[in-house]
This record gives C-alpha cells, structure tokens and sequence, in this order.
C-alpha cells in the first residue's frame, strides 16, 4: 500500500467496473483500479485514468470513455447501493454472513471471532 495524501471518489470506477464484467475482465479491471488507487495514488475520479487503466488490462480506452461519458452503467451501481444499503452497509469493507455483518477495516483478532461465531454448521 501506498501513502495516499489524498481520497478520490469511485463511483465512476464502479460503473466502469460493471462494463468490465461485461466484457469478461472484471476481475483484471478491478485488481488494476485498487492498485491504482491504493498503491499508486490514481486519481480513479477521473475519466482518463480509467479509461488507461481499462487499456492495460485489454479493453478499448474509447469505449471506455464512451461508457463512462453516457453513464451506461449508473443504473446498475445505483442497484447495487440500494442493496448495500438494505443490508446496512456504510463503508468498505464489509464482511457479512448469516444476516451479521463487520463494517469497515477491523483487527485481524475481529475477524478471526466474527467467522469463528458465525461458522455455517455441517450436518
């Protein structure tokens, strides 16, 4: 991790983000965003840097910002806050099993007891 001096906004990532699992590289296109932005100190807000981080992991740059300039993908980020927010989550991370829930960055030892409470018994 980097010394970040500053925090961008990720809502444009996050659409962005939906057009890459789209096309099959979401998962590249994720990975490349969080070291952009927690590494690197990227500023993910920006329209540019995405569509050059969407370049180095195999997808066209002008569709990108194309994606990005019409907000195709608003609809389906705006879903999925809706249901973040029906399972009352307010930050990330957000660790939930079972209906319970750990918000945000927590003590390995925090974990550790959340999983250990909430094991899924096997029959």
């Amino acid at each position: 991790m980097g010394d970040r001096q500053k925090t961008y906004n990720s809502r444009l990532a996050q659409e962005l983000g939906k057009w890459a699992e789209k096309k099959g590289r979401g998962e590249e296109f994720h990975h490349a965003v969080f070291r952009a932005y927690f590494v690197d100190g990227i500023n993910i807000a920006k329209s540019g840097e995405l569509g050059s981080i969407a370049q180095r992991v195999g997808l066209p740059e002008e569709e990108a910002r194309k994606v990005l300039e019409m907000r195709t993908h608003k609809a389906a980020v705006d879903s999925d806050w809706k249901r973040s927010h029906q399972f009352g989550i307010t930050a990330v991370p957000t660790f939930l099993i079972n209906q319970k829930g750990v918000v945000g960055a927590q003590p390995y030892e925090v974990l550790e007891q959340f999983l250990e409470e909430n094991k899924i018994k096997r029959k």
